[in-house]
This record gives C-alpha cells, sequence and structure tokens, in this order.
C-alpha cells in the first residue's frame, strides 16, 4: 500500500470496476502513468481523477492504454538475439512445427524480429516456424497486425535491423513510414492474452517474456513466471529480460543456455498442467 490512501482508493477502483490488476505493479510505475493522465485531463489530485474516471468511459480506456506497457524494438538486445540463433537452428532440426510466444509482445516488433530471424538464417528451417504473439492491449495488437511503423529521429530502422545480414528485403519504405512484408507477417498471429489473470498456454518450444517484470510487483512475478514456464513443452526454452531473473523456487526447473543473456531450457517439467 502507498502512504496515500486517496492513491489506494484509486488503484482499487481500476483493478474491481476496470479490471487491470493494480496490485501486480509496482506503485511508482502506476503512479507515473496516472500522473500522466492527470496532467492530459487538468485534474490535480487522486480524488479528482477518481471521480472523473467514474464519469468518463473513454478516459477509463485511456487510463487502461496507458497501463500497458508498449517499450519495444526491433531485434532489443542484439547479443540476445545473436544467442537465439543456435536455439532455432536445433528446433527447427528436428523435422517438426516449432512452436514460438511472444509474451507481451507489445506493437509487435519482437515477434516479426523471430520471423525475419527464421527467413534471414540459412540454418534455420523456416517452413517449420510458428509464431503466436500475444499481448493484453486490444488497440496495440491492432496496430501490431498492420506491422506499419513510423521512421524517427530517434528510429533508425537499419541500425535496429542490423543483425540481419540483408534487412531490406524484408521492409517496404513509403516517406517517413516502413512495413514489414507479407512473407515476415504470415508467420506470426496475434492474439489477445492477459498474464496476470489468464491460463498458461501449452507445448511450446521457445518462449520469449522480456522487459515485463520490471514493472511487476515482487510478489507477483512468480505467478506471472509460472504462468509462461508452463507454457513450455519439456526441453522448451525461455527468454527473460537481461536485468531479469528467475526466482529461486523456478531455477531448479531450468538449465542455463546463456546465463548471462537470460537464455534458459527447461529440465523438468514433470509437474507441469496440460
Amino acid at each position: 500500500m502507498s502512504e496515500d490512501p486517496t492513491f489506494d482508493r484509486l488503484t482499487e477502483y481500476v483493478e474491481a470496476e476496470l479490471g487491470f490488476a493494480t496490485s501486480y505493479y509496482d506503485d511508482s510505475y502506476l503512479d507515473r502513468r496516472v500522473s500522466s493522465r492527470m496532467r492530459r485531463t487538468d485534474t490535480d489530485t487522486y480524488e479528482e481523477y477518481h471521480d472523473l474516471l467514474r464519469d468518463d468511459e473513454e478516459e477509463c480506456d485511456a487510463l487502461l492504454d496507458a497501463f500497458s506497457v508498449n517499450v519495444t524494438s526491433f531485434f532489443r538486445n542484439p547479443e540476445v538475439w545473436e544467442e537465439m540463433r543456435p536455439v532455432l537452428r536445433e528446433l527447427t532440426d528436428d523435422n517438426r512445427r516449432v512452436r514460438l510466444w511472444s509474451a507481451a509482445c507489445s506493437d509487435g516488433r519482437e515477434p516479426y524480429s523471430l520471423s525475419m530471424l527464421a527467413l534471414d538464417d540459412p540454418e534455420i528451417d523456416e517452413s517449420r516456424v510458428e509464431i503466436t504473439a500475444t499481448d493484453i492491449d486490444r488497440e496495440i495488437l491492432a496496430a501490431a497486425r498492420q506491422g506499419v511503423y513510423e521512421s524517427t529521429r530517434t528510429t533508425d530502422i537499419g541500425e535496429q535491423l542490423a543483425p540481419l545480414s540483408n534487412y531490406e528485403r524484408f521492409i517496404e519504405r513509403e516517406g517517413d513510414q516502413f512495413a514489414v512484408t507479407d512473407a515476415v507477417k504470415e508467420r506470426v498471429s496475434f492474439q489477445r492474452h492477459d498474464l496476470i489473470n489468464g491460463e498458461p498456454k501449452s507445448n511450446f518450444d521457445f518462449v520469449i517474456c522480456r522487459n515485463l517484470f520490471i514493472y511487476i510487483d515482487t510478489e507477483h512475478k512468480l505467478p506471472i513466471l509460472r504462468t509462461v514456464t508452463e507454457s513450455l513443452r519439456d526441453g522448451g526454452f525461455l527468454v527473460i529480460g537481461k536485468t531479469e531473473t528467475l526466482p529461486e523456487s523456478l531455477k531448479p526447473k531450468f538449465e542455463s543456455v546463456e546465463r548471462r543473456l537470460r537464455i534458459y531450457r527447461q529440465m523438468d517439467t514433470s509437474d507441469k498442467r496440460g
């Protein structure tokens, strides 16, 4: 609980009435997002903003959008992606369909990076690769399906796609926009999924869930990670953010493929559901 009871009442209302699990998130993260909406709506106190939410459905939607974590880029932390290459090579060498899950995928750049990597690497059999991308935010998922992005002074697409041998074949440029090609998009399917309240999936060979847990309250990281890890098949691979760690209770279930880059392989999943 925070030191301000009006802030606590506000976040309790959001969880109870709007369905966003504020209790799973750090107060500092929630406060930054709420304060941003308060500035935009010219409200001065948490209590005043709470009243606004009761009366304004559009502002409720705007706040839920603000809570969604949508910071991403293509091939974020390139060294991690280089270590993913041999993993994908190994998986597709097994003469079967390979199922990948990009959890909390935001605007699609992470799953599209996976698709590009599979298409780019001659030792990865891209015909076997099937990518599921999920997020809680319906609007961001709709944008992700389009696969269209803006070029800005801070978005150097050539630099972001540098891990690829010939990135130009994966994008189409038009003015200040660029779009991923159909060949990249056709390997990715987008779905809405709530990692906090949703059920685990099943039989994924490879799950990427990166840079989400830095926003999540400590006591709730474990159940979310259990949802993710229970979605892996025996021997499946997990990648989390470089600054994130596996809880002690989950470490015995995994061996490190590349400890520094947080790439793991599940060992014992005998207690996994479904």
